[in-house]
């Protein structure tokens, strides 16, 4: 129905996680509407992308460094340790501005429903830091589901000899959400994580 090279645009753009049949013509056509400068950015954008991120050497998150800006920040709380499941939690944290120490960035979590085992995401080299650079407390930020709570256990078994204060981000119900909408997770959670109004 479409000319070759627009129906190749189109298929790319269904790579896109989340994008469809609608969503990638509609793209597609946008790309039309662009002038020859806007598609040369965009174009090089992807380029770049592809040329230039890596990740960090030392805690693994996206970077265009070996070392990457929060690592070589020596005004970081280098006592606490937040590990989280994607580079995208730790863009959001540093957004929010609302943690202050290092992170550490897993490759994913563990899942053995989807093949998915503890030597899949990377576990030896938070193990190998966690011993090298002796912090006092483990933050444990990972989506509250099956796979977040397997991970979190198997790493806190790995580190129940060492001295360190092992958390995790509590767990709660949303405000504004109607109790009866609430999964029994998320409820069970809220309950034993309670704390006492002051």
């Amino acid at each position: 129905m479409y000319p070759d090279s627009l129906n190749k645009l189109i298929q790319t753009f269904k790579y896109l996680p989340g994008i469809g049949e609608k969503s990638a013509e509609r793209f597609a056509f946008s790309i039309l509407d662009l002038d020859d400068d806007q598609v040369d950015l965009f174009v090089n954008s992807l380029k770049n992308v592809k040329l230039n991120i890596r990740h960090c050497t030392k805690c693994n998150t996206l970077t265009e460094n070996d070392i990457c800006y929060i690592c070589s920040d020596i005004d970081r709380d280098n006592n606490k340790l937040c590990v989280v499941e994607d580079s995208k939690s730790v863009f959001l944290f540093e957004k929010n501005g609302v943690f202050k120490g290092k992170y550490h960035v897993l490759d994913g979590l563990i899942s053995p429903l989807d093949g998915i085992n503890p030597e899949d995401i990377g576990l030896e080299k938070l193990i190998d830091r966690i011993h090298n650079e002796h912090f006092d407390e483990i933050i444990f930020a990972f989506k509250p589901s099956i796979e977040g709570e397997t991970t979190s256990l198997y790493i806190k078994k790995i580190l129940n000899d060492l001295n360190i204060k092992i958390t995790r981000l509590a767990n709660g119900v949303p405000i504004g959400a109607e109790i009866e909408y609430i999964d029994s997770l998320t409820l069970e959670r809220a309950l034993n994580d309670r704390k006492e109004i002051e």
